[in-house]
């Protein structure tokens, strides 16, 4: 289970560095393109979310990496849980089905995390 949770996490830290890095790097009018949804948002919404993906992304990883401060993993879990499900409110509110899959993907990958490192194999 152990390393299952590790492969999961690193899966899904690879993906929310990857869309946060973007959405905190690029002007939001670029990601218009790609994105309908950041016409919803302010500028600094739009970077705050990026930054919090960026910031889950690193909590999955590092404080278990380091072996330091270890509790951090499943709250940086749940947290880009939580940012999941708001995704997932947005895109429904907006008729974006086609990108529920995506949501409910990250999400379950996050809580699988949150959960295995919460209850069945904590640090």
């Amino acid at each position: 289970m152990d390393i299952a949770l590790w492969i999961v996490a690193g899966i899904a830290a690879l993906l929310f560095l990857a869309a946060g890095a973007m959405k905190a790097l690029q002007p939001k009018e670029k990601l218009a393109t790609s994105m309908g949804w950041v016409d919803d948002f302010s500028t600094p919404q739009v970077k705050l979310i990026g930054i919090a993906e960026v910031l889950g992304a690193l909590g999955l990883i590092l404080p278990a990496l380091f072996n330091t401060a270890t509790i951090l993993v499943p709250i940086a879990a749940t947290g880009v849980a939580v940012i999941m499900i708001g995704a997932m409110v947005v895109h429904a509110r907006r008729g974006e089905a086609q990108m529920s899959p995506i949501n409910v993907v990250l999400f379950a990958l996050a809580a699988f995390v949150a959960v295995g490192r919460f209850f069945i194999e904590p640090f």
